[in-house]
């Protein structure tokens, strides 16, 4: 099989984890860029690119770039892909398009540019033209025009890849499954620990996180992807790709932790463990973080999305002045991690944070920040190495 450029969309601040993973994959010539990750593979890594990247949020096959510098240069360009090679007359199809150019201002005409091109050529060739299917597309096009230059690929994924399958219920603000993986990745998790959420809503972070630990390809329980309804459509080669990754899932000997105040999250939370078939590892109750203190023995890692204020009506300076003092005072050897988007109330933790990485949630922007807890104090450890030396 040959093998063919692709491009993994992704969110800001996660180009070199998910550069990382797509190594770890055995993709080449991985290439990062903005929000976007390039590698060559062939039609079984679509596949299986498609069902093990936890930071990507779609896959992209590139089959033409163009010029485009007004309506006419772009349906030329359009035209100039023989359509009828990648899809036929009684498939339905549709143009997703993405725009950031002085020549054209909106994304819903150069779609509908675009879409005239396809049309009229097949009814050029066969007297007929295909129909357009928005939800349910036998074909999805994207069209990203970046200045003057037009690329055209292919969508093989469909729906965005934060469609994992297991999430049916969702809390109030509930954290985009790629977006909690990519924190996870960035946190350095990978299963060697304990871990808790403390403020788990539907619990999101804490599957992911078992997906991690025992190595589970994060889109197993995903019910479809676009590449599927292609004439080119390979279920048996698909099959095989899916039991080898499979044979990669381990098993995973610490505990996974959630609290949420609230009993509406725990039922939730639950039901998402559940539906992933990970309520094995995976045990949710109902606590107030700030009335708890660490259960485990040994390390523990710690991630989670507190309120920001933008959706939960709460007084921001104490909340987050309580996570500061919870952390200090009853989560000794943790290493926590959370995001916020609203930097202001960092200020109110009273902890010096090790590590700040920007990233958005949504078009928020936002800092995942890093606070180690010590066995004792800081100063303590410090001393009792000296001490030693």
């Amino acid at each position: 099989m040959e093998n063919f450029k692709m491009i993994a969309k992704t969110f800001f601040g996660f180009e070199e984890i998910l550069a990382k993973e797509l190594y770890q994959l055995g993709a080449q010539n991985v290439e990062q860029g903005v929000r976007m990750v390039s590698f060559y593979g062939d039609k079984g890594f679509m596949y299986k690119a498609n069902l093990a990247l936890r930071s990507a949020l779609k896959i992209l096959k590139p089959i033409k770039q163009f010029k485009a510098y007004n309506e006419q240069s772009l349906y030329k360009g359009i035209q100039s892909i023989d359509w009828s090679t990648i899809f036929n007359v009684n498939q339905s199809f549709v143009v997703d398009v993405t725009v950031n150019s002085d020549h054209f201002n909106h994304s819903q005409f150069v779609a509908l540019k675009s879409k005239d091109a396809i049309v009229d050529q097949f009814r050029e060739a066969f007297g007929k033209r295909p129909n357009i299917d928005k939800d349910y597309p036998d074909v999805r096009i994207n069209v990203h025009i970046q200045k003057d230059d037009c690329s055209v690929s292919l969508d093989t994924s469909g729906a965005s890849l934060h469609h994992r399958g297991y999430r049916t219920a969702t809390n109030i603000a509930p954290i985009n499954e790629v977006l909690a993986a990519g924190i996870l990745l960035l946190s350095g998790w990978d299963g060697s620990t304990h871990f808790l959420d403390p403020m788990c809503g539907s619990g999101t972070f804490l599957v992911e996180a078992a997906m991690i630990a025992c190595n589970i390809p994060a889109n197993i329980n995903r019910k479809e992807f676009a590449f599927e309804r292609w004439n080119d459509w390979d279920n048996d080669l698909f099959d095989q790709i899916e039991a080898s990754l499979l044979k990669k899932i381990k098993e995973f000997h610490y505990d996974i932790i959630g609290y949420d105040k609230a009993p509406s999250a725990v039922i939730k939370a639950k039901d998402n463990a559940k539906n992933a078939n990970l309520d094995e590892y995976i045990k949710v109750s109902q606590q107030n973080f700030f009335d708890t203190q660490k259960e485990t023995e040994g390390p523990l890692h710690m991630v989670f999305n507190p309120p920001y204020g933008e959706r939960l009506d709460i007084d921001l300076e104490r909340f987050y002045r309580e996570i500061g003092d919870t952390l200090k005072q009853s989560y000794p050897n943790t290493n926590a991690w959370f995001i916020t988007g609203n930097l202001e109330a960092l200020k109110f933790v009273g902890l010096k944070p090790s590590r700040k990485i920007k990233l958005f949630n949504g078009k928020l922007e936002a800092r995942l920040v890093k606070y180690e807890m010590y066995e004792g104090s800081k100063r303590t450890k410090f001393q009792n190495r000296e001490n030693n030396e």
